[in-house]
Formats: C-alpha cells, structure tokens, sequence
C-alpha cells in the first residue's frame, strides 16, 4: 500500500507531500490544476519514460519518491531478496532523480536500481488506469494477459512460451542438421583422414623428447665413443694418468709432512680427489661399456623422426602439437555424430512439440474456464453501469500456426444491444460505451488482483448522472479490499471518497504552482458544489451536494458529517 508521494519540481508541482490511507482516495481539481500529476509522478517511480517537459519550467531536476508498505505482498518481499534491495521487511522505499540533460536515475531503499527493477517492482505494487486503458484492452496481447491473471496461471502462460521456444529450437537444430548435412559430411571424410593418420601415427606426449634424445645420442655414438676413450687414457690408463700423479703427489707429501705438520692438511684436501678421479674413470668405463654402436637402431630411430616431422608439417604444427590435435579430431567427430543424428534429432523435436502441445491444452482449457467466469462478472458490472443489454463474451479462436501463447488466441468481443451480435472490443462499442466496458474489466480483474494498490486516472470519462454514482459504489467497494487512488471530474465519484484531495493552481504563467489539500466533510461538500454548479456555485447546488454526499454516506453505511 502508497504510503507517502513526495515530488519536487515536477510539471507545475514546487514542492508536494502526501501521505495515502487505506480505502478509496479522490483527486478532484479545476481543469489545467494537476490532478492527474501525482498519477504521472507515481508512473515515473514505477518505471515510465521520463520526458522533459514533466520538469518544472527553470528547475535544474526533479526529485521524486514514495514510501510503501509491503508487510501484505510477499512476492515483492521476495523480489527484493533476490537483488540484494531488501532493507525493511515491512516498506520499500522508491527514489527518482531527473535532470534538464535529460539524465535519469533512480534508487530502491537507497541502492541504485534500473527502470526495469522499477517496472518488475512496480507490477506487484500499484495497476495504474490511465485515461486510455481502453485502448490497451483492445490489444491481443493485453486480452491475453488479462484473461491469464483473472485465472491465476500467467505463470502456465509463460512455461507455454517457453516449451513453444524450446519447440522451436529443436525444429531449428533438426532443419540445420538436414541443410548442412553435404558439408558435414565433407568435414566429417577429412576429420576421419586425420584421425586415421594420427590414431597410426600413434604419437604420445612424452614421445617427442624421448625420441629426439634418442636420436641425437644415436647420431654421436662414435663421437661419444672417441671422447669416453680419451678421458678414460688420461684419467687412469696412461702411465703419466692423472690419478698415477696424483697418487705420487700425495705420497710424497705425506713423507714430507713428518717433517712438517702442516702439510698434513693439504694431504687431506688432496685424498678425496684421488677417490672422485678412481670414480670418474669407473663411471666412463661403465658408460663406454652401454654405447651401442647398431646402425640399424639409428635408421629407425631417425625414420621415426621423419615420420613425426612430416605428419607436423602437413597440418602446419609443431611436433609436439600432434597429440592434442588427435584429441580435438575425436572431439569434433564426436559432434558431427551427434548432428548428423537425423532420428534422435527428429525425436527431440517430436518430444518438445508434444510438450509444448500439452501444456497449451491445459492453458486452453483454463483459459476457457477462467473467461467464462470474467465474461458473468464483467457482464454484471456493465449491466450496472446502464448498459442492461450489453454482454461480454470471451471467444477462443483456433490459429493456425502454433503460437508462443498457445494454440488459441482468446478475444474479448463485446456487445452493448441485446439484438447485436458480440464483436471485437475495439469496432463494435463507441467511446463511451468502450469506457463503462474497460471500467467494468477493471473493476472484475482488480476483485481477484494481488496488487495492493490501485491507481484510475479519470477512467470515468464519457459517463454521468446515476452511472457515474453506480462507478463511485463500484470504485469504494474495491476500496473496503484494496487502497484505491481515482482522479475523477464526476461529483457522483467523489461522493464516495474515503478521503478526498482537491488539488489548486494558484498564479499563472512559468510559475503556476499547483497544491494539494485534503478535504474534511464541509469542504467536500463546498468541492461537490463546484463540481456540480461551475464558476457558479449557488445555495442550490450547495443543497445538491450535500444531498449526493449524505446519499453516498447512507449506502456506505458511514456518518454524513
């Protein structure tokens, strides 16, 4: 429920505060004063287009902001739980900024929030009438939606969408595997080449260093061979080998060392290297022993090489690439298989229609149901509304395409004569006919709405006299179940106020101010008398009002003073 609107520099507004109740709520005012700004203010909290003539005439930017309460609406608790908005439990704050640039933004409970987080929002807080509902109504869509949330299964609505899209998908993938099965077919014989070569080739990651040590050992073992035997002469086999000297070296300064004992550590530096050089030589001799000299050993080593190198030069890799490259050819492969799968493709798409086919029945069988009932209580609202020989009927027309809302597409067809056959909304009523019948949908759709709150913006327009009390009964019997916020020209309407709003214009030109005051009972009665008489408010029109007051007090069964 609105609990507070504060707007600054918006239209003709300079500075405006009010704070809403439960029950019903009239905005009454002369022509030109604004009633119909604080609906605007509210739409722009909610998510409408900013435009810049709403900005007051030399203002630098608008500020506008409500407080709701939210303890009763769940869904909306939830929504802000789920973007991280929540702060209260119990009330949301919503916060607009507009500029002269242009520039927009808005907050939720102080955090930054787009337009569309203030429209998702605003759908479970406040349904705004405008004064072209009606227009909206004779939409496909809006008749759709309409029908879906009187029943309660706008969400089987969307799950149908959804199943017609996967629908759709599946149909699209089958039909594109068909076109394109010559060029899979095509990818499909080169990727099998490859992977036969590969799979032959039967190259491993490691391999390729392994093998090219291999090689490169094999290619040098005479090399390698000379070089052992030389160190293995010099080390230990010559007679002046280095470990012959070595050992002399040491023996000599050991007997010197009795004669000084200082040399006894030097004797100690040079034993250890005497053992590494006996090592050494031991070392080499094994590894000469390990060389394999078997040409033969070579040549299949080198053509192995070859083979690796010419595979890598054909796909323009490295050497060491090929083994991944094996492993996206089976991936791949593993794909087109899929694809080119004409039957299990063709079952997808078999199974998604038939789902898609019966969610849509159950839709349409709901839809039905629902639409009966709507057409008996929209019938019975305008029947109140003096049009006693007017129906609605809803009418489920078969398509011809399956289509994302289902396989029929319900309309709304309305007569206003008993003798004239139903049509559709928008050709058969005339203006006003087609006011009392949006108000009358209003009114059956808003009895079975979750949106506490509910906005109409002179949707009374085009009726008066007995009709127009009939609207103001129907508009604050809504009110004893929703808050219910109405901007209405009609005395008949404003007698059944809850609370009344008249709204002024005071001076004129650029800095026309328009303010709000809320009314008690001896000025709502002087607010009817203007209504009723004009510019000439006279003791006659004054006993007019007071009697439409007291009338709409005794029928609501509250005092008249």
């Amino acid at each position: 429920m609105l609990r507070l609107l504060s707007v600054r520099n918006f239209v003709v507004v300079d500075t405006l505060d009010v704070e809403f109740g439960a029950g019903l709520t009239v905005l009454t005012g002369e022509t030109g004063a604004g009633k119909s700004i604080l609906i605007e203010a509210l739409g722009l909290l909610l998510g409408d287009r900013f435009e810049l003539a709403q900005l007051r005439a030399g203002a630098a930017r608008a500020e506008l902001a409500a407080e709701f309460d939210i303890a009763d609406t769940p869904a909306v608790g939830a929504f802000l739980a789920e973007h991280a908005l929540a702060i209260d439990a119990d009330s949301v704050l919503l916060r607009r900024v507009l500029d002269a640039d242009g520039r927009s933004r808005a907050w939720i409970n102080g955090r930054p929030a787009t337009l569309t987080q203030l429209k998702a929002l605003g759908e479970g807080l406040v349904d705004i009438h405008g004064q072209n509902a009606h227009q909206t109504l004779a939409e496909p869509q809006a008749q759709r939606e309409l029908i879906d949330a009187f029943g309660g299964f706008t969400t089987l609505a969307r799950e149908v969408g959804e199943r017609w899209r996967d629908w759709r998908a599946a149909c699209e993938r089958r039909d594109a595997a068909a076109q394109s099965s010559a060029t899979a077919a095509a990818e499909r014989e080169q990727l099998e080449a490859c992977h036969r070569e590969l799979a032959a080739l039967a190259m491993t990651a490691p391999e390729w260093s392994t093998i090219s040590a291999a090689q490169s050992r094999l290619a040098h073992t005479a090399e390698l061979v000379a070089a052992t035997a030389v160190a293995i002469e010099a080390i230990a086999d010559a007679d002046n080998a280095l470990t012959v000297q070595l050992a002399q070296i040491i023996a000599r300064l050991s007997a010197a060392a009795q004669h000084d004992p200082g040399l006894t550590g030097v004797v100690a530096l040079l034993q250890p290297a005497h053992v590494e050089l006996d090592e050494a030589a031991r070392a080499l001799r094994d590894y000469q022993r390990g060389l394999d000299l078997d040409p033969g050993e070579l040549a299949r080593v080198e053509e192995r090489l070859t083979a690796i190198h010419d595979t890598a030069r054909r796909y323009r890799l490295r050497p060491e690439e090929l083994p991944d490259l094996l492993t996206r050819t089976e991936a791949r492969l593993a794909i087109l298989a899929g694809a080119a799968d004409g039957e299990a493709l063709a079952k997808l798409a078999a199974d998604a229609e038939a789902t898609y086919r019966a969610l849509a029945g159950q839709l349409a069988a709901k839809r039905r149901f629902s639409g009966n009932e709507l057409a008996h209580r929209v019938t019975a609202t305008m029947h109140s509304l003096a049009m006693e020989g007017g129906r609605l009927e809803i009418g489920h027309e078969p398509v011809a395409v399956p289509a994302s809302f289902g396989l029929e597409a319900p309309e709304l067809r309305v007569t206003a004569h008993p003798q004239q056959p139903a049509g559709p909304l928008a050709r058969v009523a005339s203006g006003g006919e087609l006011s009392r019948i949006a108000l009358a949908v209003q009114v059956a759709t808003s009895e079975v709405g979750a949106v506490p709150t509910l906005a109409f913006d002179e949707v009374d327009s085009g009726i008066g006299g007995a009709v127009a009390a009939t609207v103001g009964e129907l508009l604050q019997a809504l009110g004893a179940r929703r808050q219910v916020l109405c901007v209405t020209h009609l005395p008949q309407v404003a007698a059944y106020a809850d609370v009344h709003l008249r709204v002024t214009k005071h001076g004129d030109g650029e800095r026309a101010t328009s303010a709000l005051a809320r009314l008690d009972a001896g000025e709502c009665v002087e607010e009817l008398a203007r209504m009723l008489g004009g510019a000439q408010v006279t003791a006659k029109t004054r006993a007019h009002a007071r009697e439409l007051f007291a009338a709409s007090r005794r029928r609501n069964g509250k005092p008249a003073g």
